[in-house]
């Protein structure tokens, strides 16, 4: 993709019919397909990521909303899962449990359950970890209040490592129907945004003290490798800081740009990886050659929105990336945009490609989830689950009659090893 090149949104709202480009009907035909098996063209997986909000605003919450299957939310995230189908998928903004327990609840009490008709999903495995997001620095970060070190209030979120309410909070999980290779997962929790050279750390603002301890991933960065077969395809998840929240300095922006420039770095061959070294002190990236595929919320619009220098652009534009003759789209967000106007009518993306229904004033309906596939492996279908209004499956992006799942939309791609 090239940063100059705009589309008319004005003219894809008004062609709202035209705009269907991956509804639910999409959605069914190709989750009953083959996605997982083995074809003329070789196995075709289907990756996804879902923003799913189900994060809580107190330690231990979740575990007590997933003890049963009652939850309404959960349900519509287990509902939007089966719905889709996909093999593997990350899920960002799932609290950390140590030992997994909230893992094992949401799959037995509600993926294994099959939700308003949709047919149960099966992942026999998965991998989390922990997370930055809550855990105190140990510093004064944001320079205003001191070292607060009580669990629960804003300030003590200022100060951790990553933004939250306690240790775990806005974690990931990443649920796959195919082994994970646990042993050769690289996570990059503690690595110092200092270390990384030519870094955009807002000059002036924080402390020696805090930039001396300021790790880089605000959750954290994994490179999980699942094995399809006899083949390993490394699936590299992350969910970086919101480019926003902050003031003049842009210290979210900044961060946004330099998480998402550590996967840029990584499938960027040995002259742009020597640097990483991951949790267990390993240096260097990604093997040259290796197949991945990138996904995550990562809080950037190509176009929209408040990034720091268009980052998301420096996946988009990187050349281990074989993107799709087109991304992944949705007839729901096409209305979305259109009903709610506001920040939306003066944006310059495409609303088929929204991902997230934030603010209709600010900053508008944004494309800041990524399902990215490397050189090697073979776009096919794709889409944006975000129902439109005369689908039944729109209750569960709200229509008023149910909870509202979340403020993003699950995104998948299909692709084919050959």
């Amino acid at each position: 993709m090239n940063r100059s090149r705009t589309f008319s949104r004005r003219a894809t709202l008004a062609s709202l019919a035209g705009a269907a480009l991956a509804g639910t009907a999409t959605i069914r035909a190709s989750a009953s397909g083959q996605h997982g098996r083995h074809g003329r063209y070789g196995r075709t997986v289907r990756f996804a990521t879902f923003n799913a909000s189900l994060n809580r605003g107190t330690e231990g919450a979740l575990v007590t909303d997933l003890s049963t299957p009652d939850n309404a939310q959960a349900r519509n995230v287990a509902e939007t899962i089966q719905r889709v189908n996909p093999d593997i998928l990350l899920i960002n903004e799932f609290d950390y449990v140590a030992g997994g327990a909230a893992v094992r609840l949401f799959v037995d009490n509600y993926l294994s359950r099959g939700q308003r008709g949709a047919r149960p999903i099966h992942f026999p495995h998965h991998f989390t970890g922990p997370v930055n997001t809550g855990v105190p620095s140990g510093v004064d970060l944001d320079g205003k209040n001191g070292v607060v070190t009580t669990p629960g209030s804003d300030a003590y979120g200022q100060d951790a490592f990553g933004y939250g309410f306690f240790p775990g909070q806005y974690g990931m999980v990443v649920l796959s129907k195919f082994p994970v290779d646990t042993r050769a997962v690289r996570t990059f929790q503690h690595f110092l945004w200092k270390d990384m050279p030519g870094n955009v750390i807002p000059p002036d603002y924080y402390s020696d003290a805090a930039r001396a301890v300021l790790r880089l991933s605000s959750k954290s960065h994994w490179d999980v490798p699942v094995r399809l077969g006899h083949e390993t395809v490394h699936f590299l998840v992350s969910h970086p800081t919101p480019p926003s929240f902050d003031g003049p300095e842009d210290r979210n922006g900044r961060r946004n740009h330099d998480e998402i420039r550590l996967w840029a770095d990584y499938i960027g061959g040995h002259s742009r990886s020597a640097y990483l070294y991951d949790d267990k002190g390993v240096r260097g990236g990604l093997r040259p050659g290796s197949r991945f595929v990138i996904a995550g919320d990562q809080n950037a619009d190509p176009y929209d929105g408040d990034s720091y220098d268009h980052a998301v652009l420096q996946l988009l534009d990187h050349p281990a990336i074989h993107l799709p003759a087109k991304p992944p789209a949705s007839a729901g967000g096409v209305e979305a945009a259109k009903l709610q106007g506001g920040a939306n009518t003066g944006q310059l993306g495409d609303p088929a490609y929204d991902t997230a229904d934030f603010g209709d004033t600010t900053p508008g309906n944004l494309r800041v989830d990524h399902v990215l596939p490397s050189r090697g492996l073979l776009p096919g279908r794709n889409g944006v689950f975000w129902p439109a209004s005369d689908d039944p499956l729109h209750r569960l992006v709200g229509d008023g009659t149910t909870v509202v799942t979340s403020d993003h939309r699950m995104v998948w791609q299909d692709v084919r090893l050959a």
